[in-house]
């Protein structure tokens, strides 16, 4: 048996997105959603290389195929990326089960109509209604504020933003 993971640590201005296999995170701004990961999956490598069309993907049986997961062996090698965060953000983590079904389109449309908890309960729905065959799993993040920091020798400073006039 094997499983995927998708986990996500803000600090300071940065979200630490990790991931292994076909769970994703988004980032909503401004009303549009940005995939931030990429599937550990046969069809979206063959994707890479040329050898299928985007199409071809979408409609090939061995879309689910995993590369990379959880369980399968030994030692896994974990994606971990870092991305800018402003306030009003939201981080959408989700499984394969929420994102077959629900585009990202649907889910920028879910979250701008309502707040966080009831917007997660209606994707789940969604997503049921459209295929419910497999788990369905989403968690919703959103940056309420951020504290702007820079580095220098290896340590982080506060950014303090002066004031006009001031």
């Amino acid at each position: 048996m094997a499983t995927t993971i998708v986990a996500c640590a803000l600090r300071y201005d940065q979200a630490v997105v990790a991931h292994v296999g076909d769970s994703r995170c988004y980032l909503i701004r401004r009303g549009q959603a940005t995939l931030l990961t990429q599937d550990h999956t046969v069809v979206v490598e063959q994707v890479r290389l040329g050898l299928l069309s985007k199409k071809e993907a979408a409609q090939s049986r061995n879309r689910n195929f995993l590369r990379r997961s959880l369980g399968s062996e030994l030692f896994v090698n974990v994606d971990i990326e870092h991305h800018q965060i402003l306030p009003g953000d939201v981080l959408a983590l989700c499984s394969d089960g929420l994102h077959n079904s629900v585009s990202k389109e649907d889910i920028v449309d879910v979250l701008n109509s309502q707040d966080l908890t009831t917007a997660a309960h209606e994707l789940v729905s969604l997503a049921n209604e459209r295929d419910g065959t497999d788990n369905i799993t989403v968690q919703l993040i959103r940056a309420r504020s951020v504290e702007r920091v820079g580095m220098y020798r290896g340590r982080p400073y506060k950014i303090y933003q002066s004031l006009p006039n001031g």
